[in-house]
């Protein structure tokens, strides 16, 4: 795990904090409060993991912190800029740019080779495609995954798949990196090369991560651990 000061670590710039973030379900006659005015802050270079029950709402931070949902109340803010402030077409583009997603299950297209998945936020965004497949080359090579860039998701194991997924997270140089289980469905041995390579991305970029899990391992491998119980934050 990556070691810093409490100095250095509070001089990092803030790049996710949340205020009051609250969100409520209607269902049926009832109000159901997932969240209740929840408070966070995670500076760049920092990894915080977020346990809880299943049910506990975990699912449901992390589409408010990526903007994949609106809050009932409170506020989001990725790299200095309020979410609710973006119109859904900017908001789209701030995701592009700000916010890389990484989840249990790859979502990799299995008719694109790993380099044509990694080059994807790129080319959404409107960047010619070569440049898109050159930058993702390198990406690709930053995670390991250089000798495999030209093979397609059936031809690469659990592992691989995931490092394309990370690479396909981090071609746009996300502020916010957020991980759903990410590593829930590989093996020990694979799992513990993800761990490495989190830990070379948060010593190398000014990306914040928030990782939501139910792997105490993963957990505790994280800078802090947060638990999610009845609408609320709490420090291990």
């Amino acid at each position: 795990m990556q070691s810093t000061t409490p100095n250095e670590a509070t001089a990092r710039p803030v790049m996710l904090a949340c205020e009051g973030l609250t969100k409520i379900y209607r269902e049926g006659p009832q109000d159901v409060t997932v969240l209740d005015g929840l408070d966070l802050a995670v500076r760049a270079g920092e990894r915080i993991a977020v346990v809880g029950s299943s049910g506990s709402g975990k699912t449901t931070l992390l589409n408010l912190l990526g903007g994949l949902d609106k809050p009932t109340a409170g506020t989001v803010r990725v790299a200095d800029r309020s979410l609710a402030d973006l119109g859904d077409a900017e908001l789209g583009r701030f995701r592009n740019r700000h916010i890389g997603f990484v989840y249990q299950f790859h979502h990799l297209l299995a008719e694109f080779t790993a380099r044509e998945n990694a080059a994807l936020p790129l080319i959404i965004r409107g960047q010619k495609r070569r440049e898109a497949e050159q930058r993702a080359g390198e990406i690709l090579d930053k995670v390991g995954m250089a000798a495999r860039a030209d093979h397609k998701p059936g031809e690469l194991s659990g592992g691989e798949r995931q490092r394309v997924a990370i690479a396909r997270a981090l071609i746009t140089d996300p502020s916010l990196m957020l991980m759903d289980e990410p590593t829930g469905n590989l093996d020990q041995t694979t799992a513990a090369s993800i761990l490495a390579l989190m830990d070379e991305l948060a010593a190398t970029t000014a990306c914040a991560f928030v990782v939501v899990t139910h792997d105490p391992g993963l957990a505790a491998h994280q800078d802090r651990v947060l638990h999610l119980d009845r609408g609320h934050l709490a420090s291990d």
